[in-house]
C-alpha cells in the first residue's frame, strides 16, 4: 500500500494481518502530516496472494470521536467472526485508548458492536497492540506511553496480558523496555509475535527519532522476553523508518512479513517481503 502523498508525514502502515482459510487479511491506518490530521482512518483489505489487495472496510476517526489513529489489529474470534482492534487519541491530549468493533464477517466491521477494551489511565496512554488467538484464549501486547513527564510522553513500553474472550483482560506485568544507552532507550514496542516465539519490536534511541522506529528481534520463552544481539533492521532511506512489523506465518513454513518502510521522499510504504 503506497503512501497517501509524498513527502513526510504521509504513511501507510503500523498494519496488522491474518491468513485464514487461504485468504489474506490485512488492516493499517492511513496517516498524513500533523498539519493535515495525522492518523485520518483505518482500512481492511483482502488478498489471495498477500500481495494485490482489495479493500473492504474502512473506519473513520470521527465515528469513535479520536483526534488520531494508530495501529488496528484484526482478530478472527475463537467462537467465529472478527474483531478489529482500535488505537485512539483522546483529543486535546496525550493519551490514548483502544476500542473495538465486533461483527460476524470483516465487511460488517464498520458497522458492528462497539466495546472499550482498555481505558488507560491518567499516568498511562495505550495503544498499537498485538493480539494473537490461542486454543485457550487471546494474548495481547500492549504499548504503553507513561504521561508522567511533559514533554516526553514518547517513551513507551509494552506489557503483556490475557484473555477469555478478547474484551476483559488481565495485565500480566511489563515484559520489555528501554536500555539505556542503547538504540532502543527511549522505548520497545512489541509488532509481532511468531507461533515459534520470535518477536519483533520497534525501538528508537531518542525523542528525536520519535515516529522513525527501527525492528529489533527477540525471543519469549513463555515467560521472559530475550532480545537478541542482531543490529536493528531500518529503511536504507530517508529517516529510516522500518517499524509495525507484522508476521504470517504460510503453510510452506515460510512468513511473510508486512512493514511500514521510509521511502527516499520522507513518506512511508506498506511494503511485503518473504522468508
Amino acid at each position: 500500500m503506497p503512501a497517501p502523498g509524498p513527502g513526510p508525514g504521509n504513511w501507510a502502515g503500523a498494519a496488522s494481518a491474518v491468513l485464514v482459510d487461504g485468504v489474506f487479511w490485512l488492516t493499517w491506518r492511513v496517516r498524513r502530516p500533523l498539519t493535515d490530521g495525522r492518523g485520518v482512518s483505518v482500512a481492511v483489505a483482502r488478498s489471495d496472494d498477500g500481495v494485490s489487495f482489495e479493500q473492504v472496510a474502512e473506519v473513520s476517526r470521527e465515528a469513535f470521536g479520536a483526534e488520531s489513529f494508530e495501529r488496528p489489529a484484526l482478530v478472527p474470534l475463537l467462537g467465529g467472526g472478527w474483531r478489529l482492534y482500535l488505537s485512539c487519541a483522546t483529543p486535546g491530549s496525550k493519551h490514548w485508548w483502544v476500542d473495538s468493533l465486533t461483527a460476524d464477517s470483516v465487511d460488517a466491521l464498520p458497522g458492528g458492536v462497539r466495546r472499550r477494551v482498555h481505558e488507560g489511565d491518567a499516568a498511562t496512554g495505550v495503544k498499537d497492540p498485538v493480539v494473537t488467538v490461542g486454543a485457550d484464549g487471546y494474548e495481547m501486547w500492549l504499548c504503553c506511553h507513561p504521561l508522567d513527564v511533559p514533554g516526553h510522553e514518547d517513551r513507551m513500553t509494552t506489557r503483556r496480558l490475557t484473555s477469555g474472550d478478547g474484551l476483559q483482560w488481565e495485565d500480566h506485568g511489563e515484559v520489555l523496555a528501554g536500555r539505556k544507552g542503547q538504540w532502543d532507550a527511549r522505548g520497545a514496542r512489541v509488532s509481532a509475535v511468531l507461533p515459534d516465539g520470535t518477536v519483533l519490536y520497534d525501538g528508537r534511541p531518542d525523542a528525536e527519532s520519535n515516529w522513525f522506529e527501527t525492528t529489533g528481534v527477540a525471543v519469549w520463552d513463555g515467560t521472559a522476553l530475550t532480545r537478541t544481539e542482531h543490529p536493528p533492521i531500518s529503511s536504507p532511506h530517508s529517516d529510516g523508518a522500518f517499524r509495525y512489523a507484522t508476521a504470517v506465518p504460510l503453510p510452506d513454513g515460510r512468513v511473510r512479513y508486512y512493514v511500514e518502510a521510509a521511502r527516499p521522499d520522507g513518506a512511508h510504504d506498506l511494503v511485503t517481503c518473504v522468508r
